[in-house]
């Protein structure tokens, strides 16, 4: 397929920044101006959000889904997730665990023997645990040199459609040494989340996207969330995606076709905002997971279990609010999903960029107001 030519993005009006179009319910006033202001002050084309609080919906939009036409953008639109997709990969594993198909404490050794060769002897005692909760100490196979250049430089156009397998980019990272001893620090690092998703294959004989569709997505109705593998596409409805590439280029290109798969089960997934907040809650209220797994699965904040997040994170406001959830970035997509720990305010925002930089004042008014 012919690589899309890179089209420079025009710089929103504030006359289109200030169009909240509202779609469901009243209120949430703060939150629409928080929305208008974060557009108008960093140059987005636009942003979404869903909220689900209690029984009431409520979800808007604000700005452009294409800056060429200034078609607007709407909440019902589907969307990349980028990294929120970590939190689906690892209730699938927590899930596993329940069922006693495997024990976080296992090694990655023990289901992927040979995988971690490179990175020596203290390699093969990184746990599952490990992966999850981001003390693995592995190296981030998109800090490689190689992948940086397809990823987060103008190169990444002549690269964008490129299939990589997980085997393969895990083989890139064990070419770094280890960050640090195994459970010693929290790096981030998406090479554990790869992991993670060959460590389901493995266990449950079917790539870990099945196991995500039948576990997750069937059992609770999220009809317009998918994994789409090496498709290239977005489902419609969907806003064009513009991107900085990650601080490789300083004029926006659009970037909506791409494969994901050198993102896998760290951050392929397409979703929208009514379908992620009806996770979360359901993830909190205790629909996904045993009441054990879910206390592991949540920060130390939360719970006595002592470690970080395990495919989630948390974050307190201003206001003294704890949420949980997590971020995702991808080229031309960033996503912020939180929920209360009772489940029943949850938020979703999307914008159809990549350099946005003040996503926690939308956390604050929703919440916090």
């Amino acid at each position: 397929m012919a690589v899309a030519a890179a089209m420079a993005m025009g710089t929103v009006t504030a006359a289109a920044a200030a169009d909240v179009q509202g779609e469901y319910g009243g209120g949430h006033g703060a939150t629409r101006t928080a929305m208008a202001d974060l557009v108008r002050a960093e140059s987005l084309p636009g942003t979404i959000a869903g909220v689900r609080e209690g029984d009431d919906n409520w979800s808007a939009a604000v700005g452009t889904a294409d800056t060429a036409t200034g078609q607007p953008r709407s909440p019902r639109e589907r969307f990349r997730i980028g990294s929120v997709t970590k939190t689906f990969t690892a209730t699938v594993v927590l899930q596993l665990q329940a069922e006693g198909r495997l024990d976080l404490d296992d090694t990655v050794e023990k289901w992927l023997p040979g995988v971690l060769q490179g990175v020596g002897k203290k390699g093969s005692a990184i746990t599952i645990r490990q992966i999850l909760g981001h003390t693995s100490g592995l190296f981030s196979f998109d800090q490689d040199p190689l992948m940086l250049k397809r990823l987060a430089s103008p190169d990444f156009l002549n690269h964008r459609y490129d299939t990589y397998r997980p085997e393969d980019l895990v083989r890139l990272a064990v070419r770094h040494p280890l960050l640090f001893k195994p459970g010693k620090q929290v790096k981030y690092s998406n090479t554990d989340y790869l992991l993670a998703g060959m460590i389901i294959a493995k266990v449950t004989g079917r790539p870990y996207g099945e196991a995500i569709e039948q576990r997750i997505i069937r059992p609770l109705g999220l009809s317009a969330t998918s994994l789409p593998g090496t498709a290239v596409d977005l489902p419609r409805p969907h806003a064009l995606g513009y991107s900085k590439l990650f601080g490789g280029s300083t004029t926006p290109v659009e970037t909506t076709e791409l494969n994901p798969s050198w993102a896998g089960a760290a951050g392929e997934m397409i979703s929208t905002t009514a379908d992620l907040t009806s996770f979360y809650s359901a993830l909190m209220r205790g629909q996904l997971l045993p009441k054990a797994e879910l206390d592991e699965m949540l920060p130390a904040t939360a719970t006595a279990t002592g470690g970080p997040g395990l495919g989630i994170g948390d974050v307190k406001l201003s206001c003294g609010i704890t949420l949980w959830g997590h971020t995702g970035g991808i080229h031309g997509s960033s996503t912020v999903a939180l929920t209360t720990r009772d489940g029943r305010h949850a938020a979703v925002f999307n914008t159809n960029a990549d350099w946005v930089d003040g996503e926690r004042k939308l956390a604050e008014a929703e919440f916090c107001h």
